[in-house]
């Protein structure tokens, strides 16, 4: 499937930074965020005609895969038949102090996307865009223009659906991405918070100041150190 549009249940800053990645490969984007479309005006504004600002239920209807950037405890508001058969991108990440404890994801005995999954049990999820810091995921976007890219930065996906890991893999190629697929929903603990495949290791030396592109095996080696927080 060609994706032609891209709509976005969350604006925030890794929201908006999508949008405008999106927009540079020529997609059109519909955004929405849970204060309502009026308060995108400057964004939709900034982003220009391709751009509109929506309801999350329009964002999802409107969306060939639509991107889910928002606090996991948001996850029930989710126009849940809006999004059977879409492609969905799960950018959730669990911070208990924020969205509560979940004891699921407390005993480590399922995941965020599995849960976003679960409650969205048409669409088809993939588990990208988490890991990696808004200004990063701005600065580190390549396009290969007809060629290779080598300094080309590699993220981590995930999904339980291998036609959905395969487009999902095609619009990372447009927006300016490689993709590694770690495999099932499942497997996408190993780049949750505070793992070695997370934000930082896309900072040089720690400074979140000076983004750098992270190569297949190196992600591949960080992946494989992950270790449950049970066990860190």
């Amino acid at each position: 499937m060609t994706i032609a549009t891209l709509g976005l249940i969350g604006s925030g800053h890794i929201g908006s930074t999508l949008a405008r990645l999106a927009v540079d490969a020529g997609l059109e984007v519909v955004l929405s965020n849970s204060r309502g479309p009026e308060t995108l005006a400057d964004l939709v504004d900034e982003l220009g005609p391709q751009a509109r600002a929506a309801t999350a239920q329009e964002a999802a209807e409107a969306g060939d895969a639509v991107v889910v950037t928002v606090p996991l405890k948001a996850v029930p508001d989710l126009p849940t038949e809006a999004l059977a058969g879409k492609l969905v991108l799960d950018t959730v990440n669990y911070y208990p102090d924020r969205d509560g404890h979940v004891a699921e994801l407390d005993d480590e005995s399922t995941t965020t996307s599995e849960l976003l999954q679960r409650h969205l049990p048409g669409a088809r999820v993939v588990k990208v865009f988490n890991n990696i810091y808004f200004e990063h995921l701005r600065a580190l976007a390549r396009t290969r223009g007809g060629s290779d890219v080598p300094d080309r930065a590699v993220l981590p996906i995930a999904g339980d659906d291998d036609e959905a890991k395969i487009e999902a893999v095609e619009l990372l190629d447009r927006l300016g991405y490689d993709a590694h697929d770690v495999g099932a929903l499942a497997e996408g603990w190993r780049y949750q918070r505070d793992l070695p495949a997370y934000a930082g290791i896309y900072a040089t030396d720690g400074d979140f100041t000076r983004p750098r592109a992270v190569g297949r095996d190196e992600l591949v080696d960080a992946l494989a150190r992950a270790r449950r927080y049970r066990d860190l």
